[in-house]
């Protein structure tokens, strides 16, 4: 079951602890996620956005197993139709700071999502005039478009989710396309769009590194 809000110039879709069956999102997917907080090892995953950029959200909320929600199969949530478009290979998953995100669904949904592309990783390849790689940022000054991060240290655990919430959500994946086009053309224009696809094609094994707790000291450091 599922249910609709509306926001202006946007229709946000909220299921319960699964995507339904025979969605199609195209071959394009922007994706993020919301947990309890920033330590994959120790914070669940809460909340699962996706968009295919053409203006809804579909959000996947995914209560505890105590509270109703999926149980886990060999320590995985058992989510079927979301692990299998994230971990479908004809289907291009799109993220600002994909580290992350693939780190903490490879944990919980025991899929390793691929193929991916970063606006984070692309913004910093060719932004290098500037530190502000942040999704508002990034936002702001390529599409005039402003979004509020006021939501995001909410409680992403509630078993009721605000409206606020899933507008704030929903805002996360709803202009990536848009930021992705604007971010590959500046790729093209200074001859890094395949320094960028070399990176993108490391996300996951970077994401793993992470869950195996080579954050710091950096595999890669001296």
């Amino acid at each position: 079951m599922g249910s609709v809000l509306f926001m202006p110039n946007a229709r946000i879709h909220l299921y319960q602890d699964d995507l339904p069956a025979g969605l199609d999102l195209g071959p394009v997917v922007a994706v993020d996620t919301e947990t309890m907080g920033l330590n994959p090892h120790r914070d669940r995953l809460c909340l699962v956005q996706l968009s295919a950029g053409n203006g809804s959200a579909h959000l996947v909320q995914l209560r505890p197993e105590g509270l109703g929600g999926p149980a886990r199969r060999q320590g995985f949530l058992d989510c079927p139709n979301l692990a299998a478009l994230l971990a479908d290979a004809a289907v291009v998953k799109l993220f600002h700071f994909a580290r992350f995100d693939i780190a903490i669904l490879r944990k919980e949904l025991g899929v390793e999502v691929a193929p991916v592309l970063c606006t984070k990783v692309a913004a910093k390849l060719v932004r290098t005039f500037t530190d502000r790689h942040g999704l508002r940022e990034l936002c702001r000054e390529l599409l005039g478009v402003e979004i509020s991060k006021q939501q995001q240290t909410s409680d992403w655990g509630s078993p009721a989710l605000s409206q606020e919430q899933l507008a704030y959500a929903a805002s996360d994946v709803l202009h990536l396309h848009a930021l992705w086009a604007k971010l590959e053309a500046l790729l093209r224009r200074e001859g890094r769009l395949g320094l960028a696809e070399e990176c993108f094609r490391f996300l996951p094994a970077r994401a793993a590194l992470d869950l195996l707790g080579y954050v710091e000291p950096d595999i890669f450091s001296h």
